[in-house]
């Protein structure tokens, strides 16, 4: 399976991302794509800022191993996962998780499964600023029951 993991620290354009992600496959017939972006409001009101740092390296190792687990799950051709650091505005993106694979559930579940691991275990911590001021965010219960339908 070919992989791309990115953590940018400058803004990414989403479709050139996913032209590129395109052009390399082969013999895919499904590519499922997921494109998470800051909210403009929370249950506080309107977000000003979202903040997010990462442990660099372990972070990177972290989802490398979340990759390494979904291509033993489903037969991928390919996954990518850019996910953003430092300061975002409302309404730019966070984070893109996209897989390939010859058939569309293969490339659903990888997507989903990536997904509910950089919400709820990889190593990034966020912090918004808003009309109530900062405030951390922690994965919410229903997050981490998603998460939990991939356990063992």
């Amino acid at each position: 399976m070919r992989e791309r993991i990115r953590i940018a620290s400058a803004p990414f354009d989403p479709e050139e991302e996913m032209v590129r992600f395109r052009a390399q496959l082969a013999d895919a017939g499904a590519v499922v794509s997921f494109l998470g972006l800051v909210r403009a409001r929370n249950a506080a009101g309107a977000v000003t800022a979202l903040s997010l740092q990462h442990y660099p390296g372990m972070t990177e190792r972290d989802i490398g191993d979340a990759l390494n687990e979904a291509a033993s799950r489903w037969a991928l051709e390919a996954a990518l996962v850019i996910h953003r650091i430092g300061d975002l505005a409302p309404a730019e993106p966070i984070v893109l998780v996209a897989t390939a694979s010859k058939h569309r559930r293969a490339a659903f579940e990888a997507a989903d499964f990536l997904m509910d691991h950089l919400k709820c275990r990889a190593l990034f911590w966020k912090c918004e600023t808003g009309e109530g001021g900062r405030s951390w965010i922690e994965p919410r219960t229903d997050d981490y029951a998603d998460a939990a339908r991939w356990d063992g």
